[in-house]
């Protein structure tokens, strides 16, 4: 017979070791076969498969301005802010202490004491070095602020699943989004490795509706409370001539759908595939996508973080994954001026897909993550160029430097890719 001690002891390890193990899963079925390739990206029927397979709906009338780096970002979302004049709905993952968090915190602080509905959605996690006074401060104005998934004993299943949103929407009529955080390392140019390169985009036109529903789902989920009416949805006319939707995907909702979403869309690639990575550590089923585009002719070129990665673990696990790739002839580039921050996948100069997802397994299953899809030429060419000029500061892999690379390397790189689907 085992003692009470012993006994107690095995069932707390067990009970750990099943919250754990519904941490790293979904309880889903898995996308288990690649996508059939049955149409170009130029086809209607992948706009029709887009928008109607996967949803939401592609809008047609927006206007959409690309924002590089935190000294066009950020003054674009605090002008926003301070302009207006019914509501602000605002979701992020981080949110920490410094100059920059303490001026959203005043400008949102500001807004709510003018009367304006402000409702700010923080990741529990990703929030946990915001200075406890600027989220005083914005309660006392009467923000209303909210932490995603804090602990709590009935929610320790769902301690894995973060939100890695970046919403930011405006009197419903203005939206935000991309790869951006509330911290210091987003402002500035990218001009030193203490200042990121990343990319935002500043929406107008119908697409924000969904922006704001996005952002409205995880507030239902964390506060049961449901904002609605014409000062978060007011009737929108068109802005401009570009299509759009904003894909979202949530472990509670639906987990694979942004893995389908990016396999439909490198699947329906042509001519050439633009991948911009803050983190990438493929599976293989991407792997596999990516490699049947290069056999069929498509140019690929995926742009990573390089000696200023802020998280070697990842960048070792994405790097045991590039051989398949770079063999099949793939160009992988590390960008060296700083950290490289995009996420930003274009596909035959028509689609543009930017937000918050990483080409990785935590994305794709764990997080709760959301896309602005914009299909339109014009606006794809030209981050094309954005894309190229990242390029020119970049450092390329070849297939002889990632096999020539040491033992010690190499065996760390396997390691971590191990644990790839946590990271």
């Amino acid at each position: 017979m085992f003692s009470l001690p012993v006994l107690l002891i095995a069932i707390a390890l067990t009970l750990f070791a099943g919250v754990l193990a519904l941490n790293f899963t979904t309880g889903e079925k898995e996308i288990e076969r690649r996508v059939e390739r049955l149409y170009a990206a130029a086809d209607p029927d992948f706009q029709r498969a887009m928008g109607v397979l996967l949803g939401p709906a592609i809008l047609q009338g927006n206007r959409f301005e690309a924002l590089l780096n935190g000294d066009r970002i950020f003054p674009a979302m605090l002008s926003a802010i301070r302009d207006a004049r019914k509501t602000i709905t605002f979701e992020s993952y981080i949110y920490w202490s410094d100059a920059i968090g303490k001026e959203f915190a005043e400008a949102l602080a500001e807004r709510a004491r003018a009367g304006v509905k402000v409702h700010v959605l923080l990741d529990w996690v990703g929030s946990n070095k915001m200075d406890p006074s600027h989220l005083a401060a914005m309660e006392a104005a009467g923000v209303e602020v909210r932490k995603f998934h804090k602990p709590a004993w009935y929610s320790l299943a769902r301690m894995n699943n973060r939100t890695h949103r970046k919403v930011l929407v405006v009197d419903g009529k203005v939206g935000f989004t991309g790869g951006v955080g509330i911290a210091g390392l987003w402002t500035g140019d990218a001009h030193d490795p203490q200042h990121w390169r990343d990319t935002h985009f500043r929406a107008e036109g119908p697409v924000v509706a969904q922006m704001q529903a996005v952002f409205l789902d995880n507030w239902i989920k964390t506060t049961g409370v449901v904002l609605h009416g014409d000062n978060y949805f007011p009737e929108l006319s068109e802005a401009g001539s570009d299509a759009a939707q904003m894909f979202s995907s949530s472990p509670s909702g639906g987990s694979e759908s942004m893995h389908l979403m990016y396999l439909l869309a490198i699947t329906s690639a042509e001519h050439a595939i633009h991948l911009a990575s803050a983190y990438f550590v493929p599976d293989q089923l991407s792997t596999q996508a990516l490699v049947d585009a290069l056999k069929r002719g498509v140019k690929v070129q995926i742009i990573v973080p390089g000696v200023h990665s802020d998280a070697a673990i990842v960048q070792s696990a994405s790097r045991a994954r590039w051989g398949e790739l770079l063999a099949a002839g793939a160009e992988i580039h590390e960008y060296q001026p700083t950290m490289y921050h995009c996420k930003v996948l274009i596909i035959d100069s028509l689609m543009v897909s930017v937000g918050s997802t990483n080409f990785d397994t935590r994305s794709f299953r764990l997080n709760d993550e959301a896309n602005l899809n914009i299909y339109a030429a014009d606006f794809a060419r030209r981050q094309v160029e954005v894309f190229n000029a990242d390029l020119l500061r970049s450092h390329r892999v070849t297939l002889r430097e990632w096999q020539q690379r040491p033992l010690t390397e190499k065996f760390l790189e396997h390691a971590a890719s191990l644990i790839g689907a946590q990271l």
